[in-house]
Formats: C-alpha cells, structure tokens, sequence
C-alpha cells in the first residue's frame, strides 16, 4: 500500500515509509518540542497548533491521495508545463479564429505584460505561461521539465509553485520597469524569468550538476551555463542590448533563485547526485507516472 509524505509529497512503498528511508526535506524539521515528527503518513498525529479542524487541516486533506487537489502534489512541473502550452494554444490558435491576431490590442492585453498597461494586473501571471513562438516554448519547456522535477523534489511542490510564479511575476514586473526608463513600450512575455529562477536554485544546491547540451552534445556544469545568463543579463541591461531577449526579466529570476537557494541549501537534503529527466513520478496523480519581445 503505497504512503504519501506531506513535506516533499512523494509518495513511498511500505519499506520507504519513514522520512529518514527516503531523504524527506522535511527531516529538518525535526524540532517538535513533543518528540513527535509529523511526517503525514499517520492522521491521527494532531497539528502543532493544536487546530485539528483548522483551515490548513481542510487543506491538507484535499490534496492527500484521493483527495481534490491530490493531483497537484508532486506534480506542479507539469501543471505549469501544461499551463504554457494551454496558453500557447489560444495564442496561436483560438484568439486567431475569434478574430484576434497575434499583436493585435485585444491579443496583446490578454497575453503580454507591458509598460504602457502594468495596471493590467492579470498580465502579471498570463504574460508567464504566454510565448513568442514554437521555439521559446520549447527552450523554456525543456528547461522546466527537467530542472523543474528536481526542485519540486527537494523544495516540496507548494514551494516550488510560490518559486515559480514568484519569479516570474517579478521577472515581468522588473522588465517593464527597465523599459519604462528606457521609454521603451513594446512589453514582455514568457517563462524564462521562472525558468532560471529554478537553474539558479540548482546551481546553488548543486554546483556541480553536469548538463548535456544539446549543441554540441557535451557535458558542462550547471555553474557554468547560469554563470553565462548572469554575465550575458548584465551586458544586455547595463549595454542596452535587446534583440528580443528581455535580459532584465532573466537577471531577476536568476537572483530570485541564487537567493533562494542559499536560504533552503541548509535545511534540506542537498542531493550529491541528480537524474536528470527522473523525478520519480508525472502525470497521473499521486504516485503516477524576456528587454523586449519575449523572456
């Protein structure tokens, strides 16, 4: 009968029940002045605040095994890589047939976040998950799905959806920010900001991670690659550099993450190794399977 652990939301057999037989993040968080560790295998360990009826109970009972939001847990990489090409979908597709091209002002108030409108909060989050074409979704999925799975791991997937949407709103808030001073109006869109976000959180976790590049195939650690963003963030803002690359939203997401990392590196398990494209789980449920112009 397979457990499922609330602090990192993996989901174990029998043999791996205990937190400490599975590497659980939340092992930090042994400090339970009554000696017990609340490891969310056992219902019947009451909360530390003693509100067993509580909100945060009701919410924790909707996303165990079974319950509403089960789905969700462990699985946040997904939902959000489904969200971008959901979104990808009635960019290029429905708003299109409904007589809303690509650009258009209808289009570009529902998808781009922008320095003429920023009080079009909703663009805040929509600009995220929204592209500029099938080859930014696609460096920007590749990213996530591989990088993203491993930081859901070790962080816990409520965690990882703060991280990332975190990020990436204020990824878009400080690109139109550079824009404005710059009297720029053109607006962003786009996942990197988040995307790096999560690699910066990798780099500091584990710098010596090694990527295979797909251009040429070799090996490089992870430092490297982020270290190559930052330089490459900096030169592009400081030299008012665009080319369709927003370097602003890219720079703030990587510092979001290189200052989240440092704050969780000392109260979670730093994995010595990592496989990439293996979280362990997917699709299925529980226990299953940016400047101008875009970011």
């Amino acid at each position: 009968m397979p457990y499922q652990c609330r602090h990192c939301g993996g989901t174990f057999c029998a043999e791996h029940r205990l937190p400490e037989n599975h590497d659980c993040p939340g092992l930090a968080e042994w400090d339970d002045p009554g000696g017990v560790f609340d490891s969310g295998f056992d219902d019947s360990v009451e909360d530390r605040g003693g509100s067993g009826g509580g909100i945060g109970a009701r919410l924790g009972g909707l996303t165990q095994t079974g319950g509403a939001l089960g789905y969700f847990r462990g699985n946040m990489t997904y939902v959000f890589l489904g969200l971008m090409w959901v979104t990808f979908a009635l960019q290029y597709l429905v708003f299109p047939a409904l007589g809303y091209p690509r650009l258009s002002p209808t289009w570009s108030a529902a998808f781009t976040i922008s320095p003429v409108h920023p009080e079009y909060v909703w663009t805040w989050v929509t600009s995220i998950f929204s592209h500029g074409g099938l080859y930014h979704i696609a460096g920007n999925s590749i990213v996530i799905y591989f990088f993203g799975q491993q930081v859901e791991r070790y962080v816990g997937s409520r965690d990882f959806t703060l991280l990332f949407l975190g990020s990436g709103v204020l990824a878009g808030l400080g690109q139109i920010a550079i824009q404005m001073a710059q009297g720029e109006t053109v607006g962003a869109l786009g996942a990197s900001g988040a995307a790096l976000a999560i690699m910066a959180v990798l780099t500091v976790l584990n710098p010596s991670l090694r990527v295979i590049l797909l251009i040429p195939p070799v090996p490089v650690p992870i430092w490297i690659i982020t270290g190559f963003y930052a330089l490459l963030s900096i030169t592009g803002v400081l030299g008012g550099i665009g080319g369709g690359i927003a370097h602003g939203a890219h720079g703030v997401g990587l510092l979001i993450g290189l200052v989240y990392g440092y704050r969780v590196k000392n109260r979670i398990a730093t994995p010595s190794k990592m496989q990439m494209g293996g979280g362990g789980r997917g699709p299925g449920g529980p226990g299953g399977p940016g400047g101008r112009g875009p970011f």
